[in-house]
C-alpha cells in the first residue's frame, strides 16, 4: 500500500512539474490529508508513514528540478507552512513544530525530512497540489489556473492541482462591458 501511495505521489508531482512549466527556484505548495488517503475523514486518522511516503516522493521529484516544496500544516497550526529556510526569504517565521495530530502527518514528515526546516505563516507559491481537500488556495500566487492531472487520486484522496500566472490586464483579448462605463 505505501509503495502504491509513493508511486502515485511521485507521478502527480512529475505531472504537475511538467504541466505547470515550473522553473528552478519556484515553490510548490502541497496540502495533504493522510487520513483521506487512507479512506478516512480529513483530520481523523493522521498517519506518519503515509506522510513520509507522500512527502519523500514529491520532494524527490521537485528537488531534482530545484523546485522548493512548501508543506501546509493543518488548521491546528493555522495552515502554517513547513519550508527550507533558504526558500523562506521575506516571509514571517512562526515558532512551532508540527506533530502528526497538531499540524498533520504530512507536515511532520516534511519537518523531519528537510535539511533546515522552518515554519512560516504563509507563502506565495507558483503551483500547488491539494491531496484530500486541504484547501491550499490561500497560499497560491494570483492568478490560479486549475490543472487536470491524470493522477486524480493518491490512495483514496482526490488530487487537485493548480499553476499560477501573472494577471492579464487589457490587451486584445480583454472584453469590456460598455454598460459599466
Amino acid at each position: 500500500m505505501l509503495g502504491d501511495i509513493a508511486l502515485a505521489a511521485r507521478k502527480a508531482a512529475q505531472e504537475l512539474f511538467e504541466k505547470a512549466n515550473l522553473l528552478p527556484g519556484q515553490t510548490v505548495i502541497v496540502g495533504c490529508s493522510t487520513s483521506e488517503i487512507a479512506g478516512h475523514k480529513i483530520g481523523t486518522d493522521s498517519n506518519i508513514e503515509i506522510g513520509f511516503a507522500v512527502f519523500d516522493s514529491i520532494h524527490e521529484v521537485l528537488s531534482e528540478h530545484n523546485v522548493f516544496v512548501a508543506a501546509q500544516c493543518c488548521e491546528h497550526l493555522n495552515r502554517a507552512i513547513v519550508i527550507e529556510r533558504k526558500a523562506a526569504r521575506g516571509f514571517e517565521i512562526v515558532n512551532a513544530v508540527p506533530k502528526p495530530n497538531a499540524g498533520g502527518a504530512f507536515a511532520s514528515a516534511a519537518y523531519s525530512a528537510l535539511k533546515d526546516p522552518i515554519l512560516i505563516e504563509s507563502v506565495i507559491a507558483d503551483a500547488g497540489l491539494d491531496i484530500g481537500g486541504t484547501l491550499i488556495g490561500m497560499h497560491l500566487r494570483r492568478v490560479a489556473v486549475p490543472l487536470r492531472l491524470e493522477m486524480a487520486r493518491i490512495g483514496l484522496a482526490a488530487v487537485t492541482a493548480a499553476r499560477t500566472r501573472p494577471p492579464l490586464i487589457g490587451g486584445s483579448r480583454a472584453v469590456y462591458d460598455e454598460k459599466l462605463f
